[in-house]
C-alpha cells in the first residue's frame, strides 16, 4: 500500500476520532464521507462503499473504547440507559451489518444520507432545560429508549456506524438526557452497537485489514484527547459543532446521490 494513502488514512482517522471523542459519537458520520471521497480526490486510493462501511465499523469500535475510558469517572455514565439502549442497538446493528452485504453501494449511501438528514433535523430542535437536570435525578422512558435504539441500530449497522450521531439527538430531544451524560453514555452505547456491526462486516468479508489497522491506531491516540477536550467545552457549543458537522456531511452525501 502506498505511503501517501497510509498517511491520508491516519489523518482521516485522527480527525474523525478526535471529534468523536469530544462529541460522544463513534465518528462514522465524519469518517464515512471522508474515506469515501478524500483518498479518491487526492488520487492516492479508492474505497467502495462496502469497504468504507467495513473500515468505519472497526474504527468506531476502538474510538469509543478510548472515549468511554476518558469519561468513566465523574458520574456521566448512566448505566440503566446504557443497558436498555445498548442491548437493543446491538441486536439492530448485527441485523443491519449482516444484511448490508446484499445491498448495492448506492443503497448504503442512501441509508447513510437518510440517517444524516434525520440527525440534522433533530439536532436543531430546541432542547430547553435538559442541562438543568441534576445527573442523579435523570428519568426517561426505558422502553421508548430501547425501541429507538433498535431502529437506529439497523440503519447504523448497514453503514458501519455505531449510531451515536442519531442517538445523541434522540437522547437530547426525546429522552431529555443532559448533554454531558448524553455524550458519555452514547459512547458506551455506541461501543456495544459497534460489536454487532463489526461482527456482521467481518463475517461477510467487508473489512480491508491494513486500512482498518491504520484507522484503529489513529483512533486509540486521538479519541481520549477529544474526550478530555469535550469536558472543557460549553455544552451549547458542543451541540452546535455536531449539528454543523452532520449538516455538512448530509448535504455532501445527497449531492452525490442526486
Amino acid at each position: 500500500m502506498d505511503i501517501s494513502l497510509l498517511i491520508t488514512l491516519f489523518l482521516i482517522g485522527f480527525v474523525g476520532s478526535f471529534i468523536s471523542g469530544m462529541l460522544g459519537i463513534g465518528g462514522a458520520i465524519i469518517n464515512f464521507p471522508m474515506l469515501l471521497y478524500i483518498p479518491a480526490l487526492l488520487g492516492v486510493g479508492h474505497f467502495s462503499a462496502h469497504e468504507v462501511s467495513g473500515i468505519t465499523a472497526i474504527q468506531v469500535f476502538f474510538a469509543t473504547i478510548g472515549g468511554v475510558m476518558a469519561y468513566r469517572k465523574g458520574g456521566f455514565l448512566n448505566k440503566t440507559l446504557i443497558a436498555y439502549m445498548g442491548i437493543s442497538i446491538l441486536l439492530g446493528s448485527f441485523i443491519g451489518g449482516f444484511s448490508s452485504t446484499h445491498m448495492p453501494e448506492s443503497g448504503i449511501n442512501i441509508v447513510y444520507g437518510i440517517l444524516a438528514l434525520i440527525a440534522v433535523i433533530m439536532m436543531f430542535v430546541p432542547k430547553k432545560g435538559v442541562d438543568d437536570i441534576p445527573l442523579d435525578q435523570v428519568n426517561f422512558n426505558k422502553w421508548l429508549a430501547a425501541l429507538f435504539a433498535f431502529i437506529v441500530g439497523i440503519g447504523a449497522g448497514i453503514v458501519g456506524a455505531g449510531g451515536a450521531f442519531l442517538l445523541v439527538p434522540i437522547m437530547l430531544t426525546v429522552l431529555k438526557i443532559p448533554t454531558r451524560m448524553t455524550i458519555a453514555s452514547s459512547l458506551a452505547i455506541t461501543l456495544i452497537s459497534s460489536i454487532g456491526a463489526v461482527t456482521g462486516k467481518i463475517s461477510t468479508g467487508q473489512v480491508p485489514i491494513i486500512p482498518s489497522i491504520i484507522m484503529v491506531a489513529a483512533s486509540l491516540f486521538a479519541s481520549p484527547i477529544g474526550a478530555n477536550a469535550g469536558k472543557r467545552v460549553n455544552t451549547k457549543v458542543l451541540q452546535v459543532i455536531m449539528g454543523v458537522l452532520i449538516l455538512a456531511t448530509a448535504v455532501k452525501t445527497w449531492m452525490e446521490i442526486l
